[in-house]
């Protein structure tokens, strides 16, 4: 399969190919591998989201602002 990419794009990753030693198509083929692994999980995560709706497993606006201040103060005390 070939994909045609704008100028901008070709250019940059003739650059960064050159910058770590590799071949081009290698960084396309990691560049898909990653976005459909993303979206692999990106979907599964929103299957669970749904899944814990289902069961009633939810928090109330109050419950996930309590919630986000704990771990921001844990995080600024460590």
């Amino acid at each position: 399969m070939e994909v045609g990419l704008p100028a901008e794009l070709e250019k940059e990753l003739t650059r960064v190919a050159a910058e770590q030693g590799r071949e081009r198509a290698s960084l396309v083929v990691e560049a898909v591998e990653r976005m459909l692994d993303h979206d692999a999980w990106f979907v599964a995560e929103v299957e669970k989201g749904l899944a814990d709706l289902e069961q009633g497993a939810t928090l109330s606006h109050e419950e996930l602002g309590r919630r986000l201040e704990d771990r921001l103060t844990r995080q600024r005390s460590a």
